[in-house]
């Protein structure tokens, strides 16, 4: 009796030990930034810029870039990027949306190139809220568009539920952070450990404009199926976009990709008069004959 008390309390110690050290190194493991020197000069081939520092209420700088588009802009797309390097790399994605006249804000999480502050993911949110705030000052919701990848796709959903962009789109999102790391640690109480669990299903219940959301099928990170499941959260608004053979981090390497971009962007949504459909056509159960 005394050998399994003594092995049962080793395993609470051993377990405990590996809860604790999860907690204070996730942000390391989850978050690979790439840090910039303060007089870095951003430069971008064929594209004009222009950069931004916004200083929050708690005294960080958040660091931004604009894109903007040749000739007149149909509008904003606020690009919320993934969990590694810094705007400086990601900006080369920014062509994507000023090719379809539109102005393109990236900006780098606290920590991540020249931004700086403590990052948590109550503060992330805020500064997203007040650089979102920003934007408004300069032109109305329905010219704004929510673009978030990856990690920055739970972000994107969350400021969509708080404000009335004009479409969210979604690019290879996750059910939530904590189904995510859930399969790589199914043993570990992830719900009460996680410092960013960002509940993407849970804010797109409240999401009111279109939501397009991108996946490719073979996703090793995060599976297609979340964005199956995301899709069916507020399925009236949402449409699924597949991208075959697609994986995590080269969706822009498909030409399927950059159509389906150019169908979110460049259309407007469409009422259908269901009347004229068959929407309310049932197929008849097969007869089977009655043996005499």
């Amino acid at each position: 009796m005394q050998y399994w008390v003594s092995t049962l309390v080793t395993i609470f110690v051993i377990y405990a030990i590996i809860s604790i050290v999860l907690y204070y190194v996730q942000d390391y493991v989850l978050f690979k930034p790439e840090k910039l020197p303060e007089d870095f000069q951003f430069d971008y081939e064929n594209q004009e810029t222009k950069e931004y520092n916004l200083e929050t209420r708690d005294g960080a700088i958040i660091n931004g870039l604009r894109f903007y588009p040749k000739g007149d802009s149909k509008g904003v797309v606020i690009y919320l990027k993934g969990n590694s390097k810094s705007i400086k790399g990601w900006g080369k994605f920014a062509v994507d949306f000023t090719r379809h006249g539109y102005n393109v804000l990236m900006v780098d999480y606290r920590g991540f190139g020249k931004s700086t502050g403590k990052r948590s993911q109550k503060a992330i949110k805020r500064d997203l809220q007040l650089i979102y705030n920003k934007v408004k000052e300069k032109t109305t919701e329905d010219r704004i568009i929510l673009y978030g990848r990856s990690l920055g796709s739970g972000f994107a959903a969350k400021l969509a539920s708080m404000n009335s962009p004009k479409k969210l789109i979604l690019d290879a999102p996750y059910y939530s952070l904590t189904k995510v790391t859930g399969r790589y640690m199914p043993f570990m109480p992830l719900s009460i450990l996680l410092k960013y669990p960002l509940p993407t299903y849970k804010w797109l219940k409240y999401v009111q404009c279109p939501i397009h959301i991108i996946h490719g099928t073979h996703d090793k990170l995060i599976p297609y199926k979340s964005s199956v499941k995301l899709s069916q959260v507020n399925a009236k608004l949402t449409k699924l976009y597949t991208v075959i053979g697609g994986g995590h981090k080269n969706l822009n390497n498909f030409e399927s990709y950059h159509k389906m971009l150019d169908d979110i962007l460049n259309s407007e949504p469409k009422t259908i008069d269901l009347g004229t459909t068959s929407i309310n056509v049932i197929h008849s159960a097969k007869k089977t004959k009655k043996k005499a």
